[in-house]
């Protein structure tokens, strides 16, 4: 990947409270974003006024974007958007919080409900934020956040993964994919992963035990008894969802992380004679800090395909959008 330079610096403007970021003006495709001065957020009780060196791109605020994802929650236009964030404090909640200016962090941003981590400063609640893994650029560490925590409630709190378990993880090259692989195997688990030829030699490097295809092979005609399915797909392509649990063994779990996708999950999974959930990422500062930790040890890795700088974001959308991406996509913040 190609990363451009990061400005560590916790200064916020001293010229005026404005700051450049992404905004959009109406839901619709990537070509309504545009960047534009808007006024800094300002903290208030319990939050962190960040410095953003690095955003990360989810599938979420490019569905939002869209008008679905979480446009429930927009309040206004011009909005800005982005969940994901690696930076550096500005701004702390009182002298002898965990977490003082110029810190380097990472998190996930309070959007669309208040300014989001297209721009270059924002406002996060404390409990969102943890300190930024060591070992990676801010450009890596945005690319984390969401994606780890999303995996890690996948396969750690909900399958809870252990020596022996066999799992089935579709879509196991993608952002959460390839986090979920690796915290399955770390925990001990035998680990199938679904995805395209060109990565399955890579998901093996991660820790999966097993490799499907899709693309030549339905995971069903070689895949059985199976505990637990990391569903990241749904049913929005090629029934993926539905088609999983028939290689569950009964009383086995489906975890449907691609929600809304599949709005049969719960009969068709007790139908099945199998249990079944959905599930949606919760901001954690304290997960954070693990996942951080795992990190730093070399236990776990992220990767990044491309970083772009803000000025091509809507190029970073569509390459999100198109599919096939691995591991993540982020946007440069600083220095541009």
């Amino acid at each position: 990947m190609t990363l451009h330079s990061e400005v560590a610096t916790a200064v916020p403007p001293a010229s005026s409270e404005m700051m450049r970021a992404v905004v959009l003006d109406h839901f619709g495709d990537a070509g309504t974003l545009r960047i534009a001065d808007v006024t800094m957020p300002t903290p208030v009780v319990g939050e962190l006024l960040i410095r953003v060196v690095a955003a990360g791109l989810n599938q979420i605020d490019v569905t939002t974007r869209a008008g679905q994802g979480a446009a429930a929650g927009v309040q206004c236009f011009p909005a800005v958007l982005g969940h994901d964030f690696s930076g550096v404090v500005v701004q702390a909640p009182y002298e002898a919080f965990r977490l003082q200016p110029g810190d380097e962090v990472y998190g996930v941003s309070a959007a669309p409900r208040s300014t989001g981590s297209f721009a270059e400063y924002l406002t996060v609640p404390a409990q969102q934020v943890a300190p930024k893994p060591m070992v990676l650029s801010h450009a890596e560490a945005a690319a984390v956040p969401l994606a780890a925590i999303t995996a890690w409630g996948a396969v750690v709190e909900l399958a809870k993964a252990h020596e022996g378990q066999r799992i089935l993880i579709h879509a196991g090259a993608g952002g959460v994919g390839h986090l979920a692989v690796q915290l399955a195997a770390y925990f001990g688990a035998h680990v199938i992963a679904t995805a395209s030829g060109r990565n399955t030699s890579w998901l093996h490097e991660l820790g999966a035990s097993e490799t499907v295809d899709h693309t030549t092979t339905r995971f069903e005609d070689v895949v059985a008894e199976v505990d637990t399915v990391i569903d990241l797909v749904g049913d929005r392509f090629d029934h993926t969802g539905p088609r999983s649990l028939a290689v569950l063994r009964p009383g086995g779990l489906v975890v449907n992380v691609s929600s809304g996708t599949w709005p049969t999950l719960m009969d068709d999974a007790a139908r099945a004679g199998v249990r079944a959930t959905t599930y949606r990422m919760v901001p954690d500062a304290a997960t954070l800090a693990v996942i951080g930790r795992l990190i730093d040890s070399g236990d776990l890795r992220v990767s990044v395909q491309e970083v772009f700088p803000l000025a091509r974001i809507a190029d970073a959308q569509r390459l999100l959008e198109a599919g096939h991406v691995r591991g993540k996509v982020v946007i440069q913040i600083s220095g541009y």
